[in-house]
């Protein structure tokens, strides 16, 4: 794995849309709301002092958390986590389950007591309601914390698997740091794996497995490709080449029945295959459901401007829960990568502070390293209407190239086993600098990319 991809896959440079590689039914269960008893504020506070809850412990809330601490040293702050954890990556766990560093490698701050220190309350509880005419939150252990201004970040979680018998016993997801701590107590070399999903998550999890020497199955999306949200099928059928080269068995959805005690695969000639351990990672959703009743304006995640705040007064989202301005689109979109979440934390604390900080929009962006081969998608990947596009490919060596441009703009692109281009690629699409006669070079040779971008920069310098 290149240095560049680590650092990539660190800070989160993962599937800008909800990964949903199995038709899988959006879950609707609720939890029937228990009475509670509504308890004292958790922190006493002095009139004046502005309070700020943030719902949510990962990359958004560490980061608004910071930026309002930084410029209000009296502010009461609370953070709302559901896990029992330092703040940590997500996408750090993969890097954990393959050895190549601690548990505590995946946290955020790594200097012990730095959230102490700071004087922000982290808080391990499940937020159950939100009263935004009394400015209050309920956890579900009936503690109540009132608030000037709230964020919510609570991020995303996996999607239900779509097969009966996900609840049997040696079936686990791969999303949470306990979930890592299973699984690295449950395989060892030459354990039988099976992963089902092939989505951004499920990729980066093979070369953790890989490096650990099981014996690994991976169940392919409903599309028989790999990444097919961030891919297309060029790229999609060189990335599973690439991992059956390296002694991955690959398997399509329609070949499973349910999964069995064991546990094992019940394939649809009703033969069971066993494995040590199954792992879903077949997407993932946004944690919205608990904002029934609140009145914010929710869709795929929490509809939010450009300034975060949500459809109520005095709250904003940020993070992979939050529904925001897609850079290429126009539209609105869920970018579930940690460097919008981080952006989204600071926009929205200057802006519960009483700032005018704006979010320009996310754009579309996934570095991938999976078993060792590089990918990249950026923008407008798939092309736009009336557009045009250019590629090279090199199927035996695993290269592949492919710009997206909208007149003489580049609006998208698609890299495989190549690295050189990454900051160029995302440089030309969000700076929207005509490329002039250098489109005609790239359509001719996409290679050109970075003599491309010095050029035009220069002569916009000049």
């Amino acid at each position: 794995m290149g240095l560049l991809c680590k650092i990539a896959a660190m800070l989160g440079f993962g599937s800008s849309k909800k990964e949903e590689e199995t038709p899988v039914e959006k879950p609707v269960e609720k939890t029937a709301a228990q009475p509670q008893v509504a308890k004292p504020t958790a922190t006493p506070v002095v009139d004046g002092v502005k309070k700020y809850v943030l719902i949510g412990a990962g990359p958004a809330s560490v980061r608004a958390a910071e930026t309002l601490r930084k410029a209000d040293p009296a502010c009461v702050i609370t953070m709302i986590g559901l896990e029992k954890e330092s703040p940590y990556s997500r996408m750090a766990l993969p890097y954990y389950l393959s050895g190549m560093i601690e548990d505590t490698g995946t946290h955020l701050r790594k200097t012990e007591g730095h959230f102490e220190g700071l004087n922000i309350d982290h808080v391990f509880a499940k937020v159950e309601k939100i009263d935004s005419e009394k400015q209050t939150v309920t956890t579900g252990s009936g503690d109540v914390y009132d608030y000037d201004k709230l964020m919510i970040a609570t991020g995303s979680r996996p999607a239900n698997c779509p097969f009966p018998g996900s609840d049997t016993t040696g079936v686990v997801n791969c999303w949470t740091l306990e979930d890592g701590r299973e699984i690295l107590d449950t395989i060892k070399p030459g354990s039988k794996v099976a992963l089902l999903g092939a989505g951004f998550v499920a990729s980066i999890i093979i070369e953790a497995m890989l490096k650990r020497g099981v014996d690994l199955t991976v169940m392919m999306g409903r599309t028989g490709k790999m990444v097919s949200r961030m891919m297309d099928d060029t790229a999609g059928e060189m990335i599973k080449s690439w991992c059956e080269a390296k002694g991955v068995t690959t398997i399509i959805p329609s070949t499973i029945k349910s999964i069995e005690p064991g546990p094992a695969l019940k394939r649809d000639d009703d033969s069971l295959t066993e494995f040590d351990l199954i792992i879903v990672a077949t997407g993932v959703y946004s944690n919205i459901e608990f904002l029934e009743g609140s009145g914010i304006e929710t869709d795929q995640g929490i509809i939010v401007d450009e300034g975060l705040k949500t459809s109520v007064d005095n709250i904003y989202a940020a993070g992979d829960v939050a529904q925001g301005i897609d850079f290429s689109t126009g539209g609105l979109s869920v970018h579930a990568i940690q460097p919008t979440a981080v952006d989204h934390g600071r926009i929205a604390a200057v802006n519960m502070m009483g700032g005018s900080a704006a979010y320009k929009g996310s754009l579309c962006m996934n570095v991938l390293d999976t078993a060792g081969l590089v990918s990249t998608s950026f923008g407008s990947w798939g092309g736009v209407e009336g557009g045009e596009t250019a590629t090279l490919v090199d199927v035996d060596n695993y290269k592949y190239i492919r710009l997206n441009f909208k007149d003489d703009l580049l609006v998208g692109a698609i890299t495989v086993g190549r690295t050189d281009f990454i900051g160029v690629m995302r440089g030309l699409i969000q700076s929207e600098v005509p490329l002039g006669d250098w489109k005609e070079k790239l359509t001719e040779d996409p290679t050109l990319l970075m003599n491309a971008y010095l050029a035009q920069s220069l002569d916009i310098a000049r």
